[in-house]
C-alpha cells in the first residue's frame, strides 16, 4: 500500500504511461493548438497591416493626393486591399466611359467591379478563420473523448483486482483528465481569437463599404459631366 501511494504522478509520467488512444488524442489536440496559434499571429499581423494600409490610402485619397493615386491605377504592384478595390472601379469606369456608354451604366459597372474586387480581398482576409472556429468548437469534445476512453481503460484494468484502492484508480483517471485540459487549452485561445478577428474584419468590411459608396458618388458626378 505504501508503494502504491508513493508512485510517480508527475505530468510527464502520466502522459508517457497513457494508453495509445489517449496519446493520439493529445497529439491531435497539440497539433490543433500549434496550428491555431500560428494562424492567430498570422491573422493578427495581417489585420493590423490591412488597417494601417487602409488608413494611409484614405488619408492620401481624401487629403488631395488624387493625382498620385490615379497614376498608380494601371500599375500591377499591390499596395493595399482598399486600393485594389479602388483600382478595379477606376479601371472599369475608364473602360466603359471610353466606349461612350450611358453614365448610369458606367457607374453601375464600376460599382460591380469594386464589389467583385472587394469580395476577393475579403476572402483572402477571412481565409482560415473557419479552422479557428472548428478548433474552438470541436477540441473540448475531442478532449472529452480521450477522457472517457482513459477512465474506461483505467476501470477495465481493475476488473480482475480483488480490492480496489484510490491509489490504483488515481493514475488512470489523472491521465484521462489531461486530455480534457489539453482540449480546453486548444479551444479557448481559438474561440477568443475567432471572435476578435470576426469583429475586426466586420469593421474593416464596413470601412470598405463606406469608401465604395463615397467613391461611387464621385464617379456619378464625373460621369455626368
Amino acid at each position: 500500500m505504501e508503494l502504491a501511494l508513493n508512485q510517480d504522478m508527475s505530468l510527464l509520467t502520466l502522459i508517457v504511461q497513457a494508453s495509445w488512444v489517449v496519446k493520439a488524442v493529445m497529439l491531435l489536440l497539440l497539433f490543433a493548438s500549434v496550428m491555431s496559434w500560428w494562424l492567430i499571429f498570422e491573422k493578427l499581423f495581417t489585420l493590423r497591416r490591412e488597417k494601417r494600409q487602409a488608413e494611409f490610402f484614405e488619408k492620401d485619397f481624401w487629403g488631395g493626393g488624387h493625382k498620385q493615386i490615379l497614376e498608380r491605377v494601371d500599375e500591377n504592384e499591390r499596395r493595399s486591399s482598399l486600393e485594389e478595390v479602388f483600382r478595379a472601379g477606376m479601371r472599369e469606369f475608364r473602360a466603359k466611359r471610353d466606349l461612350a456608354v450611358a453614365s448610369q451604366a458606367v457607374v453601375e459597372s464600376a460599382r460591380r467591379a469594386m464589389r467583385a474586387a472587394y469580395q476577393r480581398e475579403m476572402d483572402q482576409v477571412e481565409s482560415y478563420l473557419p479552422f479557428l472556429a472548428t478548433v474552438g468548437s470541436v477540441s473540448p469534445y475531442i478532449g472529452l473523448l480521450g477522457t472517457v476512453w482513459g477512465i474506461m481503460h483505467a476501470f477495465m484494468g481493475l476488473s480482475n483486482v480483488a480490492q480496489t484502492t484510490l491509489a490504483q484508480v488515481a493514475p488512470g483517471i489523472a491521465e484521462a483528465l489531461i486530455t480534457t485540459a489539453v482540449g480546453l487549452f486548444a479551444a479557448i485561445p481559438a474561440v477568443v481569437a475567432y471572435n476578435r478577428f470576426t469583429h475586426d474584419i466586420d469593421r474593416l468590411a464596413n470601412r470598405y463599404d463606406i469608401f465604395m459608396e463615397e467613391f461611387s458618388n464621385i464617379l456619378e458626378q464625373e460621369a455626368g459631366r
